[in-house]
């Protein structure tokens, strides 16, 4: 893979690397951390990938796609082509409601951007995502829902406030939202493996649905804290990167203290003077003007202040600063090489001579799971073949290391890295990991004479984690 930005020491750049192993080590005991890359004066002086994630591939946003979008937002303005105070219901006609009520008159863009849209929840719950009937789009879908509260007055996390600013850039320039960013801001950025999800109708999602890999999201932070300004060229205008990250409306209340700080245009406020862009699961980029710092990290994880907490205990302190120290140009960064642990246990189990050649037939369940079997494949390794929908599926898993292949599971093929171990005689434990997602499937079969428990389960989920818990028995014909 390319690079898209300079390589330093921690010493040149005045930190101490010792603080940056705390960082890598704080993470590391999280267990879902994917990647990690710290940027001081523009120059890594840290990272690292949790293999089997590598710096190559892309990693799902989430959230993060929305600072995008805003950055989007902010160039159409200053190209002339709407401003804040626009109403919604001019921009986005054709789906506008034919008498709309007073509160939906008075939605504006900027209350798009700061999430004071006026409704009690998210929009983006109210729609049928697979609808793609003529008249029947998602931004019709969200116009259409009751605006209970004058715009402008309260805050409330609207996905849906940032795809109709997608959808309104979509209608103002003819093209989808990538494709206005790519001349404008991507390639001068060097980000070269961006996609971005589309609706039915093929406008880009906007609040969510990119994909970037860890230095292409650092390389969007840096050109935030240098003001918007990119080897000499203003991207984004200065004015729209000072106000998208200032604390336009208050959020919260929230348990986790960075979520109380203010939020601005699809930015989030941090504590300690830093700001963020904010992804489901732990996709962040930090940006910390007082220190010229910009961190990035992807992961899988469901308590979010955790990992922001890592980067405050352990780069904070005095400590953590020291003298900067000379060093060549472009100096190699000492790389960490963290990896995701594989299951404890036996590499095999003597039951694995009962089990050869048997099928499990399983009860019904939602998944249409019908039948399981356990036996090694060709190189010797746990193979698990489940049979969905009439089809098998055979799996292979690694024991002491992450085998990575595209495979089916319970749904469509995916690139996916898996390890397994026998946790006793009768247990047999995985892990599958869906590389460039948050996502990790959890996988036990406990063994008792001919029956079998089954259970997946995923490590995070914005619904039901519990995928598959079901009991099976012995099929001897």
């Amino acid at each position: 893979m390319s690079r898209i930005l300079p390589r330093s020491t921690p010493e040149a750049e005045g930190l101490d690397p010792a603080a940056l192993r705390r960082l890598v080590d704080r993470l590391d005991a999280l267990e879902d951390v994917h990647s990690v890359m710290v940027l001081r004066h523009g120059s890594v002086v840290g990272e690292a990938w949790w293999h089997p994630h590598t710096a190559d591939r892309p990693h799902v946003m989430f959230s993060v796609s929305k600072s995008f979008t805003s950055t989007a937002v902010g160039i159409a303005v200053h190209e002339g082509l709407l401003t804040l105070d626009d109403r919604v219901v001019d921009l986005l006609p054709d789906d506008a409601p034919a008498d709309p009520g007073e509160h939906l008159r008075a939605l504006r863009v900027r209350d798009l951007l700061t999430m004071t849209t006026g409704h009690s929840a998210s929009t983006m719950e109210g729609i049928d995502r697979t609808i793609s009937l003529p008249g029947a789009g998602w931004a019709r879908a969200i116009l259409a829902q009751p605006v209970e509260h004058e715009p402008g007055t309260r805050f409330v996390y609207n996905t849906g406030a940032t795809y109709l600013l997608s959808a309104i850039l979509h209608r103002l320039t003819g093209e989808r939202l990538l494709d206005y960013l790519t001349p404008r801001l991507l390639e001068p950025l060097g980000i070269t493996h961006a996609t971005w999800e589309q609706d039915p109708d093929g406008i880009d999602v906007g609040g969510f649905g990119l994909s970037v890999t860890t230095e292409e999201m650092a390389a969007f932070g840096q050109l935030y804290l240098q003001g918007g300004v990119w080897q000499g060229r203003q991207l984004v205008p200065a004015g729209w990167v000072a106000a998208a990250t200032a604390a336009q409306v208050p959020n919260g209340p929230h348990d986790w203290p960075e979520w109380n700080q203010g939020y601005g245009y699809q930015f989030w406020q941090c504590r300690h003077g830093a700001y963020r862009a904010d992804g489901a699961f732990g996709q962040y980029i930090v940006v910390w003007p007082e220190k010229d710092l910009v961190i990035t990290m992807t992961s899988g994880l469901s308590d979010l202040q955790s990992v922001l907490d890592a980067v405050w205990d352990t780069l904070l302190p005095d400590a953590a600063w020291v003298a900067p120290a000379s060093t060549a140009p472009d100096a190699e960064v000492v790389p960490f090489e963290p990896a995701l642990p594989t299951r404890s246990g036996a590499a095999s189990s003597p039951l694995e001579e009962a089990l050869r050649g048997v099928a499990f037939a399983l009860e019904p369940n939602p998944r249409d799971v019908s039948a399981l079997a356990v036996g090694r494949d060709a190189d010797g390794r746990t193979e698990v073949t489940l049979t969905v929908g009439g089809l098998h599926h055979a799996v292979s898993f690694g024991y002491g290391e992450w085998v990575s292949g595209t495979r089916s599971f319970l749904g469509p093929p995916a690139d996916v890295a898996t390890a397994a171990a026998w946790a006793d005689e009768s247990t047999l434990r995985g892990r599958a990991v869906f590389l460039g997602t948050p996502f990790e499937w959890r996988l036990e079969l406990r063994f008792s004479g001919d029956d079998v428990a089954v259970t997946i389960d995923q490590n995070v989920a914005f619904g039901e984690r519990e995928l598959l818990h079901v009991k099976g028995r012995a099929r001897r014909d």
